[in-house]
């Protein structure tokens, strides 16, 4: 069924709003705000590339040596921080746990767009991601 319609199969989406890539899994379709995808792939490249994409959790995921360091979903950015460091940058504005599934996921969080606004801003948070990910053995 076309969730664009408004039906309560999924997310309501203007078909006509230009920045977001609507994705079909499991037969929903969910969107992710392109352009933040572009920025992340621009500023994770620039850092030290070696980044691979998957579509996850209705959005797009990025990552670092087989582990998921971050992504985008709808708007926001979505960051692997480790249970330490999320529970720091919940102290953060526009940070909240990460629960796609209804409960926190430990150590991951939402990062709001007014948090991103600028490119600085966001390297910061995916600097943040990537130095935990590098902790973690390659898979």
């Amino acid at each position: 069924m076309d969730n664009r319609s408004g039906s309560s199969d999924g997310p309501s989406v203007d078909p006509s709003f230009v920045g977001w890539v609507t994705i079909h899994q499991n037969g929903a379709s969910m969107a992710y705000n392109e352009r933040l995808a572009s920025r992340i792939r621009e500023i994770l490249d620039a850092q030290d590339g070696g980044v691979d994409e998957r579509k996850m959790f209705g959005g797009i995921a990025f990552m670092v040596k087989g582990h998921m360091c971050c992504g985008v979903i709808h708007d926001d950015l979505m960051l692997r921080l480790g249970a330490d460091r999320a529970e720091e940058a919940l102290a953060e504005p526009h940070v909240r746990p990460m629960d796609f599934t209804g409960r926190p996921m430990q150590g991951y969080v939402y990062v709001a767009a007014p948090a991103v606004e600028t490119d600085e801003g966001l390297a910061r948070w995916l600097r943040l991601a990537r130095d935990f990910v590098e902790t973690l053995p390659p898979k």
